[in-house]
């Protein structure tokens, strides 16, 4: 049997990710899958539950350009971790990924803190904040992109917008499914989903992940292990209780990727290392667990109770590319790499609670659908950093103290490898306590207004251990946010919203205080069609979104920085996702964003002049994904068949220069014939024309090289 996933809703519409997903998960595929194996069962990834901070709204009713990427979805582009899930949503750009350690991506052209992971959401819970590694995806049913600042109901995030990643959660059937695959590069992996309902009052799901990988990249491996369990229990008919954990721990060598000499790539192969073998892998580990319990007061009234308690680690040893201009040798002789040693060991603990009522109510003879809630938080960020590095050239140092290496004829482990010293010690807590309300109201037939806004009173603590100081701050901040939907006809509308977001920013300046938040205001118009009786979903949106406080190096003071950038990006999007024929599913995300520096600054890292109108880093300008899949039968037995292509524009590749990411064009194919009701083979070809290219850069000596060709083979039991 297989736990597949439809989209129904136990309300008419209950959710925006609901009413998205119906057109991304292939309900007609779906039910041809049925038909050819009896024993399986329909994954319900809305069973007559409310999600937070969601509301009960049908897509064409709601004023935002949101993309749910369904699971189907991400089996068809064989998407095993989140970096593949999000490059199918052309509004969101790869960032400097911390050496591969972490998830870093701009949506809208906006960015959030460099030093720590972008964060995203698990139901509705921050997640992203602390150090868990990347995200694998055997776990997750659905990801969201919630495009614009949304403040007013989530509380401080990342300026261009939400990730929210919606987990597999137990249904009312047993089932299970066990997928094994082998890969290029000596890489094999394999997950299990497994599914039992004990009652009709009590279910559980298990899901676990485990990998080990090679790589492309000269001896580096990686492991990768994850445990998701989850349980659901049906207190009473309109009393539920699911409980989740997260288990993950990774081991991977840091990896800052390639360089460029005078711009100009391709000087060395894709596949060389530029560290240190010897340092062994960094460890990321993650411990978390969620709560939910949801109550029906009445048939218009629910009550939603959450918890999240999340713990997460980073540990160990890594030699990268020095940047500084006067200690990289590189810069004199175009092959002696100078470099520096690093050790880091990171804890992050992150605490939330939450209460939300949702319903529905006449007043002044308008309907009125109202989300009312409060949450709590506290995240505490524990950084030791210690560095070794070289002394700068002109005190002419030694090969050893440079920790040179050949980058045309590297030799590993020549020198022994440094201790480091301190350089960072210091523990930051961020707590906050939010309310917030929204009201849609039905002004007519046609006619939908939503307003609403959310206070939080913030908190920020930063003890430097180092220098046995401590600073803090509290801030109240209210967050408004207002749209307006038209829609004529049940498949087509026409909205407009404003919204306002901010994020708190690590760290402190030359005085000791910490920064003001970073705000972001945006504006949004867009226009929603449903096609095909609702089978195939277009959606055309124009955005703006202005972003202040952004940090800049401290003119007058070196070494420490300010909070006084301004930037802003304005652009154009297009999602397409459905059934575009019987039996051929389309998928299509387009982009075009202008992101730039609105005033002069010097940049935080290296103190160059950036000037107004100067691009935002990693962010091109044109992105495009799209996918097609058929589905066909052999001999009575389903075929998948599809493909699908990425391409992603010029970037800028390093501020306050020239340097540039050349632009690039990746291809996928695969195929996937179920030989009968327990089994299935698949076979997947990515990067079908040996593109080279890089995916992000932090500097023209931190360049991250993409996967050459590589090929896949799998196969789906059932049982």
């Amino acid at each position: 049997m297989n736990i597949l996933t439809t989209w129904r809703c136990g309300k008419p519409a209950l959710s925006v990710a609901c009413a998205l997903a119906a057109f991304s998960a292939a309900p007609a595929l779906v039910a041809q899958d049925l038909g050819n194996n009896p024993g399986a069962i329909e994954e319900t990834l809305v069973v007559g539950s409310n999600r937070a901070y969601r509301g009960d709204f049908t897509l064409m009713e709601t004023p935002a350009a949101d993309l749910v990427i369904s699971e189907q979805t991400l089996r068809d582009a064989g998407a095993v971790n989140l970096d593949q899930a999000l490059d199918l949503s052309s509004s969101v750009a790869r960032q400097n990924n911390f050496g591969g350690l972490w998830h870093s991506f701009a949506l809208r052209g906006f960015v959030g803190d460099e030093n720590l992971p972008s964060n995203y959401l698990v139901n509705g819970f921050n997640a992203g904040r602390g150090f868990a590694g990347p995200r694998d995806m055997a776990a997750v049913a659905a990801v969201e992109v919630l495009k614009g600042p949304r403040a007013a109901l989530y509380g401080r995030g990342e300026p261009g917008g939400t990730i929210n990643l919606v987990t597999k959660r137990p249904v009312d059937e047993t089932a299970g499914e066990l997928v094994l695959s082998a890969a290029r590069f000596d890489t094999w992996r394999a997950s299990v989903d497994w599914n039992r309902a004990l009652s009709e009052d009590l279910a559980y799901r298990l899901v676990g992940v485990y990998e080990d990988a090679g790589s492309f990249r000269d001896t580096l491996e990686r492991e990768n292990q994850g445990f998701f369990p989850s349980v659901r229990l049906q207190l009473r008919p309109d009393t539920r209780l699911i409980y989740e954990l997260e288990y993950s721990r990774q081991k991977m060598p840091f990896d800052r990727g390639v360089l460029a000499i005078d711009g100009e790539l391709d000087v060395i192969p894709r596949s060389r290392f530029l560290g240190e073998p010897g340092d062994g892998p960094m460890e990321a580990q993650a411990l978390g667990h969620q709560l939910e319990l949801q109550h029906e007061l009445s048939t218009d009234w629910t009550l939603l109770v959450g918890a999240n308690f999340r713990d997460t680690s980073l540990t160990g040893f890594s030699t990268e590319a020095e940047l500084s201009g006067s200690r990289q040798a590189l810069l004199v002789d175009g092959r002696t790499l100078t470099r520096q040693r690093r050790f880091r060991d990171y804890d992050a603990n992150y605490r939330m609670l939450r209460a939300e009522l949702s319903g529905d109510v006449s007043w002044a003879g308008l309907r009125h659908r109202l989300i009312i809630g409060a949450d709590a938080d506290r995240f505490e960020n524990d950084q030791l950093f210690l560095r070794a590095r070289a002394p700068g050239l002109s005190s002419n140092p030694t090969p050893e103290q440079l920790q040179a290496i050949d980058i045309f004829a590297p030799v590993y482990g020549q020198y022994p490898l440094p201790v480091p010293a301190p350089l960072t010690d210091r523990m930051e807590v961020q707590r906050a306590e939010g309310l917030y309300i929204q009201d849609q109201i039905s002004l007519s037939e046609n006619w939908e207004l939503r307003i609403g806004g959310r206070f939080d009173r913030f908190r920020q603590s930063l003890d430097n251990r180092a220098t046995d100081s401590r600073t803090s701050q509290s801030e109240g901040r209210f967050s408004p946010q207002a749209g307006l939907v038209y829609s004529p006809s049940d498949g087509f509308s026409v909205y407009a919203v404003y919204g306002e977001g901010f994020r708190a920013l690590s760290g402190s300046d030359f005085s000791g205080s910490t920064f003001d938040p970073n705000i972001a205001t945006a504006l949004e118009a867009g226009v929603k069609l449903l096609m095909n009786d609702g089978r195939l979903m277009g959606n055309f949106s124009i955005f703006t979104i202005d972003q202040d406080n952004i940090l800049s190096a401290d003119p007058l003071n070196p070494g420490f920085q300010v909070a006084a950038g301004e930037a802003q990006s304005r652009g154009i999007e297009l999602d397409i996702a459905g059934e575009l024929l019987p039996g051929l599913q389309a998928w299509f995300s387009y982009s075009y964003t202008d992101a730039e520096v609105v005033n002069d600054l010097l940049d935080p890292n290296f103190g160059l002049l950036v000037r107004g109108g100067d691009r935002l880093l990693n962010i091109p300008r044109h992105a495009l994904s799209a996918q097609l899949v058929r589905e066909t039968f052999v001999r009575q037995r389903p075929l998948r068949v599809g493909g699908g292509i990425t391409y992603v524009g010029k970037r800028l590749g390093e501020v306050g220069t020239r340097f540039e990411l050349p632009d690039y064009t990746l291809a996928r194919i695969f195929a996937d014939y179920r030989v009968n009701a327990a089994l299935s083979l698949r076979v997947d070809i990515e990067n079908l024309f040996d593109e080279t290219f890089y995916s992000n850069s932090f500097s023209s000596l931190w360049v991250q090289p993409g996967m050459p060709r590589n090929y896949r083979v799998s196969a789906d039991i059932r049982f």
